[in-house]
C-alpha cells in the first residue's frame, strides 16, 4: 500500500469505538453516536497541519497573544450518512462553514450519480474536510472532490471512517494532491462493492432503514 498523503490514524479510544461500530448488534441510535465520536477524535488529528494566525486577547488578569485559525474551513459531508460526521466535526468546529454533495452509488454499474450540490461561495479561502463514513469502489469520493475542486480551495482532505485498498487507489491516481485521513484499512472490496470486514450500509445503520 502506497501511504503517500495517506494517514490512518492509531489511538486506544478510536479502536475500542470502532470496534463497537462494526458489531452487528449495535442498535442505529449507538451507531449515530459512535460515529459522530470518531469523527470527533479525528478532527484533531486532520486539524493538526492547518495554519494559526496571531490573536491578542484580554485574560481576566492581563494581555494574552493567543492564536486562531487563520483560513476558513469549510465541511462537505457526502449525502447521506456523511452527515453524522458532519455533526461530530462542527462540536469541534462549530464556526465552520458546511456545503453539502448529494451521490448515490448505480447497484449495477457501481458508479457515483450526483443528485444535489451545494457549496458556500467562500470555499476558495477554505480548508476543506470532506466527509464520508466509508471509501469503498473510490467513484462517490472522487466525484465530491471533482466537485470541491471547481471552487478552488486551499486545500481538500478526505475523511472516512474506513477504507478499502481499491477506494485509496481510486483517489491515490486520480487526486494525488487531497489527503486521505482514515481511521482504518480494510480487507478489500466483495463482489458487490461492499468493504470487507466492513461496517454494512452505513446509512442504513445510522438512520435505521434496514
Amino acid at each position: 500500500m502506497d501511504y503517500h498523503n495517506l494517514q490512518v490514524l492509531d489511538h486506544p479510544l478510536i479502536r475500542h469505538k470502532l470496534t463497537l461500530l462494526r458489531n452487528k448488534n449495535t442498535t442505529h441510535k449507538d451507531f449515530r453516536e459512535l460515529a459522530e465520536e470518531l469523527a470527533g477524535l479525528m478532527t484533531y488529528e486532520v486539524c493538526r497541519s492547518m495554519q494559526t494566525k496571531a490573536c491578542p486577547i484580554e485574560t481576566p488578569l492581563e494581555p494574552y497573544e493567543g492564536q486562531e485559525l487563520e483560513n476558513e474551513v469549510t465541511i462537505v459531508p457526502v449525502l447521506r450518512a456523511g452527515l453524522v460526521m458532519a455533526q461530530g466535526m462542527l462540536d469541534m468546529i462549530p464556526h465552520a462553514k458546511v456545503g453539502h454533495i448529494g451521490l448515490f452509488r448505480d447497484e449495477n454499474t457501481l458508479e457515483p450519480v450526483q443528485y444535489y450540490c451545494k457549496l458556500p461561495e467562500s470555499t476558495a479561502e477554505s480548508d476543506v474536510l470532506i466527509v464520508d463514513p466509508m471509501l469503498a469502489t473510490g467513484g462517490s469520493a472522487s466525484k465530491a472532490i471533482s466537485l470541491v475542486k471547481e471552487r478552488h480551495p486551499r486545500s481538500i482532505s478526505f475523511c472516512c471512517i474506513i477504507a478499502a485498498p481499491e477506494g485509496i487507489k481510486v483517489l491515490q491516481r486520480e487526486h494525488p494532491d487531497v489527503k486521505i485521513v482514515t481511521l482504518e484499512i480494510d480487507r478489500r472490496l466483495n463482489e458487490n462493492g461492499y468493504i470487507l470486514p466492513g461496517l454494512g450500509d452505513a446509512g442504513d445503520r445510522i438512520y435505521g432503514t434496514k
